[in-house]
């Protein structure tokens, strides 16, 4: 199941489903250490001797967040019960506190008591072993912990806090858990258990015919029982519904807090465009590192998930970011990619949140050969991504105190790992992790990253230096054209492998090879490319009602079909936009703008009803596959909307003029 909802604030990041039930919670890091780890915190509700969990069958629902904010806006209408609940769900912009409000509306002509019902399936550390979850008397509050990391559940109800609760063993032997408790209305009480434990509280109101009121749950979480006391305390001076009010409110100014015109966009491209930023901040630590996903479902089809930082999703997410003017938000990511910068000077396949070098299988030794086991593109995408952060923010200090750390050793390693022969970098890992080789998005990053280390070098004053990287990047640029362009299909070759000694064009049809006008080695209009991208979108578009473009031909990852001729691949989000950001650079009018249009609009057709975007859709009936939210994902429909803007008010200029 998807994550239906992402709400965070750098420090912590909690993913609800579809029903609004916890199913992630990171902490201290967005990314590292999921503490629910997937396993649903329930919700459910009582009235007349009734109960229904959320997630069963009567509910009706209207999911979405509040308009251009990071807090949920759900509504769930149970005709059997009565009932029809308005939740809003969010985590404090500064303090570890996630608050839930539920408006309670009664559908009945009678008063009647309503009880709620919230549980807590907690993994501290990733693990059940060895977890606490007791009733604190001193506050009226239920608390979980282990060792350092302690998460602090109360409500609000009625003018009454929690009325009911239990603590007991679940997933062990024949318990299932406290959650069975609930389902008569009535809570055991049992005020602590430790081992693999969970915990439900009950909080309760009166409501009068036809009548509402308000109910609150808020989780606090911290690094000890004093810090979540603290942060409980917080919440109940300022009011659980104020806070959650401002909360909602500060997400608002800063999705907004630069004025757009937003040409001939329709409401729902430009809803998505700020919700997509919001995600991307949700996923990026506050300590530097852009997550390339945080839902754990994934852990079923692959004993790995994707919370990691990928130097090449960090690079083209802080690219996105950097050009909508969200330049403060990845400026630590560049301070991560410096401190995690090997003492050669590249970067590993990718990283933990914390800084650590994540899991890889790219080997050391294949057919008893040493390789270097990277993947070149994410080391030069740094540079490229830095460069281009400082065009649009101007941010000169942080260029200058990465000079040295960053800057010129990332440079010094692509200008030595160069294959002369060929004069095209030495072979790796490509982007999608797959193979091994010669590829021409990692030879275009390169060619980027080398031109930009070369205009950091002039400027500050480095002239020899500049001369010496672009000599290089130059020369990189002719070995693209003169190896990689095929002329016999009229397009550039995926890359080059090595068979036999001899370097031979893997003539795959793949939609990376966008990287060619992307990162400046030849213009959106160049022939080359112009003949290059008509093939691939000839090639790659899914013929299917879904449509989008596929990775490559044959695509294996999750595939759906084995008709490769009509549907080559699944449609991924990202690779549909990049064809979209081609003919963005190639449109000469207005007009010109329509298909690109229609692509933003197909992208925010096929989110999740929330607006999550996917890694990837299914072809025949337009589901969500892998991951949601990729982050990836919702940073390219970003940098698609900002080149469209640009474009768009470029081209309105001109022809006014005419």
């Amino acid at each position: 199941m998807p994550r239906h909802y992402a709400i965070g604030n750098g420090t912590m990041l909690i993913n609800l489903d579809a029903y609004t039930r916890i199913r992630d919670l990171y902490y201290p890091y967005v990314g590292q250490l999921n503490h629910v780890g997937g396993h649903p915190c329930r919700i459910g509700v009582w009235a007349d001797g009734a109960f229904a969990w959320l997630d069963e069958g009567g509910w009706r629902w209207t999911p979405g967040y509040v308009p251009d904010s990071l807090v949920t806006q759900v509504t769930a209408e149970h005709e059997g019960l009565g009932l029809v609940l308005e939740m809003g769900d969010g985590v404090h912009q500064r303090d570890n506190i996630y608050i839930k409000q539920l408006r309670v509306t009664n559908r009945t002509d009678r008063e009647r008591e309503i009880r709620l019902f919230v549980t807590h399936d907690f993994s501290i550390d990733e693990t059940e072993v060895g977890d606490t979850a007791a009733f604190y008397p001193r506050n009226g509050t239920v608390f979980h912990y282990k060792k350092n990391r302690y998460f602090m559940a109360n409500g609000l109800a009625g003018g009454e806090g929690i009325v009911q609760y239990a603590m007991g063993v679940k997933r062990f032997h024949q318990a299932e858990g406290t959650w069975r408790d609930a389902e008569d209305g009535h809570l055991m009480g049992n005020s602590i258990a430790q081992g693999s434990v969970d915990s439900t509280i009950g909080l309760r109101l009166r409501l009068g015919a036809n009548g509402s009121d308000w109910i609150y749950y808020w989780l606090s979480v911290g690094d000890s029982l004093e810090e979540v006391t603290r942060l409980d305390q917080y919440v109940r001076d300022n009011d659980p519904g104020k806070l959650l009010d401002r909360i909602h409110v500060y997400w608002q100014r800063w999705s907004n807090k630069i004025d757009r015109d937003y040409a001939d966009l329709p409401p729902s491209v430009i809803s998505m465009f700020k919700q997509s930023l919001l995600v991307v901040r949700t996923q990026t630590d506050a300590r530097g590192a852009i997550v390339a996903a945080n839902d754990t479902d994934i852990l079923n089809y692959n004993r790995d998930h994707y919370s990691y930082m990928w130097p090449r999703d960090g690079a083209l997410v802080a690219y996105a970011m950097s050009v909508a003017g969200y330049h403060e938000t990845v400026v630590p990511f560049y301070r991560f990619c410096s401190e995690a910068l090997s003492p050669e000077g590249y970067l590993h396949h990718k990283y933990n949140p914390d800084g650590t070098v994540g899991s890889s299988w790219h080997p050391f030794i294949a057919d008893g050969h040493e390789q270097l086991p990277i993947q070149e593109d994410e080391t030069a995408l740094v540079l490229f991504s830095l460069w281009q952060m400082y065009l649009s923010s101007g941010n000169i200090e942080l260029c200058q105190s990465l000079y040295g750390s960053l800057i010129r050793k990332a440079a010094k390693f692509m200008r030595g790992y160069i294959l002369d022969d060929l004069s095209l970098p030495k072979p790796s890992y490509d982007l999608w992790e797959e193979r091994y080789g010669i590829y021409t998005f990692t030879a275009s990053a390169v060619f980027g990253g080398l031109k930009a280390a070369a205009d950091f070098c002039a400027l500050f004053g480095d002239r020899e230096r500049s001369e010496r990287y672009m000599r290089v990047a130059d020369s990189v640029r002719d070995g693209i054209i003169k190896h990689l362009w095929d002329e016999e299909s009229g397009r550039f070759a995926r890359g080059l492998v090595l068979q036999d000694g001899v370097w031979v064009k893997d003539m795959t049809p793949e939609s990376s090879i966008y990287g060619i006008f992307e990162f400046g080695v030849l213009a959106a209009d160049d022939p080359l490319v112009v003949s290059t991208m008509r093939s691939l979108r000839e090639q790659l578009t899914i013929r299917t009602d879904i449509g989008g473009i596929a990775r490559y031909k044959n695509d294996y990852y999750f595939q759906r079909s084995p008709d490769i001729e009509r549907i080559p691949g699944n449609p991924w989000i990202i690779c549909t936009l990049w064809m979209a950001e081609w003919e963005i650079e190639c449109a000469r009018s207005m007009s010109d703008l329509e298909t690109p249009r229609r692509t933003l609009e197909w992208v925010t057709g096929h989110a999740l009803e929330s607006g999550m975007l996917p890694e990837q859709l299914d072809p025949l009936d337009g589901g969500p596959l892998s991951v949601a939210p990729l982050t990836w994902s919702h940073a390219t429909f970003v940098l698609t909307v900002v080149k469209y803007l640009n474009k768009a008010k470029e081209l309105q200029r001109t022809e006014g003029r005419g």
